[in-house]
């Protein structure tokens, strides 16, 4: 499984009526990725309700292209799911509020098993440098399981007493310089990271604007809260024709050293990275309407 391929990730609390009709691509039928939540999503006094709703899911998952994942809230809650009869049948896990600390035990109670992780980058851990780097080298070890990175843009906002406002792009907010320290620690690594969820679901304007944005800072699977944000979202996945055509040229193998494709000088030697997720892109998401063609010259 590559992680252009959860496009939106569309969070559904383990309490939602329909749980099962959501899971099993009844309810939503173009999404992509669900994480059915135990976590924040949830009340505590609600938690019992959250987990016989999920294990009478699972008795009746579907097998579908839909990607299902659960969020535990704590450890606890994660041997218990691991429990129920068809657990296997979900790709994996959403690990909340990871750091250095509990990685071992996340790791130690899904030891043995097969299963992806997205840890969740959403504590304190994120403001300090060295507890990042120290982070970084334990999921390395653990790097063939790791999906995703997911940011909690939520949780690290409401460690600054703040919250977003609407019509507010998170990179409007100390996010912004958050996600850029996050980018430049674990991309070069090898790690995608998935950018976070906007608040207001009657915002398209917003949303347009932020998905832009990540995907300026490398950013996939941006978390959705609402399902009317899926298909905004993966909109602007697509590719446009001058971006896979420059691609293309990027990556054949008879390419310049350097070359000029419309405007644009091409190098393949540092660009065939951007390149080849392009050509990822359009093989899952496809390509914009109505998008421009430009010919390569050679100059």
């Amino acid at each position: 499984m590559h992680a252009l391929e959860l496009g939106a990730s569309l969070y559904v609390p383990g309490t939602h009526s329909q749980l099962l009709a959501v899971a099993n691509r009844e309810k939503y039928p173009s999404l992509r990725s669900v994480i059915l939540c135990t976590e924040d999503a949830v009340l505590l006094q609600h938690l019992p309700e959250a987990l016989q709703n999920i294990q009478r899911v699972l008795k009746d998952l579907q097998d579908t292209d839909l990607k299902v994942f659960i969020r535990p809230r704590n450890i606890v809650v994660l041997q218990t799911l691991l429990d129920f009869e068809g657990i296997e049948k979900v790709q994996g896990f959403v690990l909340p509020k990871v750091e250095p600390q509990n990685l071992p035990l996340w790791m130690g109670t899904l030891k043995g098993t097969a299963f992806s992780i997205m840890p969740t980058l959403e504590t304190r851990t994120v403001f300090d440098r060295s507890a990042l780097e120290e982070l970084r080298s334990m999921l390395l070890a653990q790097q063939h399981r790791v999906l995703s990175l997911r940011i909690g843009g939520n949780d690290l906002l409401g460690l600054l007493n703040m919250r977003r406002s609407r019509g507010v792009s998170a990179y409007q907010t100390p996010l912004g310089s958050l996600i850029n320290q996050l980018v430049l620690h674990f991309k070069p690594y090898g790690f995608n990271l998935s950018a976070p969820v906007y608040d207001f679901t009657d915002d398209a304007d917003t949303l347009i604007q932020e998905t832009r944005m990540d995907l300026q800072y490398g950013l996939f699977g941006k978390t959705a809260i609402h399902p009317s944000q899926v298909p905004i979202i993966e909109s602007l996945y697509r590719v446009t024709s001058t971006d896979l055509e420059m691609a293309r040229a990027i990556l054949a193998t008879d390419a310049p050293a350097v070359f000029k494709f419309g405007d644009a000088m091409c190098e393949p030697a540092t660009h065939s990275n951007w390149a080849q997720q392009v050509l990822d892109r359009f093989e899952v998401y496809g390509m914009e309407p109505g998008s421009i063609q430009l010919q390569a010259a050679n100059d």
